[in-house]
């Protein structure tokens, strides 16, 4: 099995992957994903797929992470590890779709509105 090359994005972060068969290695930006993402949470968001489809330590991962937060970040990665299990193995589809990780998520932060302080604020009224 050649290396798979898969791209997954949230808000305005962009994850790139390149995965193959290995022991589980998932480097990020030439970092451990364990130092990349400091908490448990991120961490689990992050391995999420390989722990819904059985995968667990074996593919090696390495992650060309770019833009938005660090919580954005590790949903990118979710979704573009999803993505390359399902080109591996087309039966992991229904069980990752199940938990809704086949799923680009839409929402992005609305864009500021001129005469406005923010996207939907408005600055006071004042009759007189």
């Amino acid at each position: 099995m050649e290396v798979i090359n898969v791209i997954g994005r949230r808000k305005t972060a962009v994850a790139r992957i390149y995965m193959k068969p290995g022991n589980g290695e998932i480097i990020i930006n030439k970092r451990d994903y364990k130092t990349y993402f400091p908490t448990g949470t991120l961490q689990y968001i992050a391995t999420q797929a390989f722990e819904i489809t059985d995968n667990m330590g074996k593919y090696d991962v390495k992650v060309n992470l770019d833009g938005g937060g660090i919580k954005g970040q590790a949903e990118a990665l979710r979704l573009a590890i999803s993505r390359a299990l399902v080109q591996i193995d087309e039966e992991y589809r229904p069980m990752l779709k199940k938990d809704g990780l086949m799923r680009r998520d839409p929402r992005m932060v609305e864009r500021k509105k001129p005469g406005q302080p923010k996207a939907r604020k408005r600055f006071q009224f004042s009759k007189r």
